[in-house]
């Protein structure tokens, strides 16, 4: 059994003993500490919190849980029933609501559920928050309403139309070039909420020709949900059958995008967001932002339009605190994660579908073509395990003096650019390693890269 407390929420498996699992006592516990932050902290005084969740199986059981705490600390509470996570921030602004809770552990597997947080708009608790919400769970320090001034029981289905709705407004949506070019498209959604809001966003889109894979919402994951590539191998056999022009995958609570090429090849989780921004810039121009983990595609497509580009610390609440401080017009993750600041703060499948459909039908091209004018990368990602004795932040400290001719970065672990290749070193918060990242143009290389590195690291245990 397992159970994370961070700062973006609580996450954990199912069952097991109080404190060991996402248990019903931990789920009460957390509910309360977070209701207690936003009875102090919300500034709409509203007295309503939105709950809205993805379809796994524990769904219903957390649900019932945290939406009775809730009430049981006075607030009203909206359900907004299966709901992608960008649909549930964007009820929380649209409702006028004090904050809300999504109930997902996005792409881990069936056995774990999540409570994740937010705040009056729609966005993630910053670190300062999220601590505030773990002391109080730790101390227990929350007070129960009496029977008089209970919360109330509200449900809002309108939601996901909502939610399409404001991505068909958007202005760089062309949904009459999309019709026009009669796309076939592939799906695959996990048996998750994926299955009720793409179908639909899709024929609002002017797709006629949708193929529906793993669309029942019953959180059966018929393949690992993370999208990457090892798990994708049904809808690359289709597409390399010739049955759909692009795929989309998402994962279970749609807020990360993989797409698939005309021949099955994957276009690659870290394009979705360069694609898409390239065709936002195209037309918006102004600033981006990423994580420092992402892909340099990103970068040079911005710099290619004249347009400055900067670097987070990894997680979404730091992309979206540089994107608001630089003003970027987009930005987001190289896990697939879109988020487009015209619609809202927050990482958004829909959004990235509607305005990829829309850049495509513009350029004319097939998914592969369009792949192909973007420069390519090769990311290795590694780990090199540590004893519990070594001091971990002065490992990262000798390597960042030994690299220090080159462009240094240190707001999340130590990130060296080289002209042609970059290296980020990222201690853990609960293990001792060091997680390791590195990109240059080709695999060899960006191999290269990490095994110097971990020669460096060795050198000065």
């Amino acid at each position: 059994m397992s159970l994370i407390k961070s700062i973006s929420g609580i996450r954990g498996t199912i069952g097991g003993n109080a404190g060991e699992g996402l248990t019903p006592l931990d789920i009460v516990k957390f509910s309360a500490a977070y209701a207690t932050w936003a009875r102090q902290h919300s500034t709409k005084h509203s007295n309503k919190l939105v709950v809205g969740r993805d379809a796994r199986i524990s769904g219903d059981m957390v649900y019932q849980l945290v939406s009775g705490t809730l009430s049981g600390m006075g607030f009203d509470v909206i359900n907004i029933g299966l709901a992608t996570t960008p649909t549930t921030e964007l009820a929380v602004t649209m409702l006028g609501a004090d904050g809300g809770i999504i109930l997902t552990a996005s792409h881990n597997p069936k056995q774990w559920n999540a409570l994740k947080l937010l705040n009056e708009k729609g966005e993630f608790l910053n670190k300062a928050e999220g601590q505030f919400v773990l002391d109080t769970a730790a101390a227990e320090s929350f007070e129960f309403s009496p029977v008089d001034v209970l919360g109330k029981f509200y449900t809002d289905e309108s939601m996901t139309r909502r939610h399409i709705e404001a991505v068909l407004a958007l202005k760089l949506v062309d949904t009459e070039a999309i019709r026009k070019a009669g796309f076939r498209v592939a799906i695959d959604c996990v048996n998750s909420v994926g299955g009720i809001v793409l179908p639909q966003l899709l024929k609002a889109l002017g797709i006629k020709d949708v193929i529906e894979l793993n669309c029942t919402p019953d959180g059966q994951f018929a393949h690992n949900p993370e999208p990457l590539p090892q798990h994708l191998t049904g809808i690359s056999e289709l597409l390399k059958q010739g049955k759909a022009d692009v795929g989309f995958v998402v994962d279970p609570d749609v807020d990360r995008l993989a797409i698939i090429c005309e021949d099955g090849a994957m276009f690659g989780e870290e394009y979705t967001l360069v694609s898409v921004a390239d065709y936002v810039l195209k037309h918006t121009p102004g600033n981006t932002v990423s994580n420092m983990s992402s892909t340099r595609a990103l970068r040079d497509v911005t710099r290619g339009y004249g347009q400055t580009y900067t670097a987070a610390a990894v997680g979404e609440v730091n992309v979206v605190a540089t994107m608001k401080a630089t003003n970027a017009v987009i930005g987001g993750e190289g896990n697939g994660g879109v988020i487009y600041p015209e619609c809202h703060y927050g990482r958004d499948a829909l959004v990235g579908i509607a305005l990829f459909l829309s850049h495509l039908a513009h350029s004319g091209m097939k998914v592969s073509e369009l792949r192909a004018i973007y420069p390519s990368y090769y990311i290795d990602k590694q780990r090199m395990d540590l004893t519990p004795d070594i001091n971990v932040d002065a490992v990262l400290t000798a390597v960042k003096h030994q690299f220090s001719n080159e462009e240094v970065n240190d707001i999340d672990g130590v990130k060296i650019d080289f002209p042609d290749k970059w290296v980020q070193l990222r201690k853990s918060n609960t293990e001792p390693i060091i997680r390791i990242y590195s990109e240059a143009v080709t695999k060899p290389e960006a191999e290269a890269l990490t095994a110097q590195i971990k020669d460096v690291i060795a050198k000065n245990l």
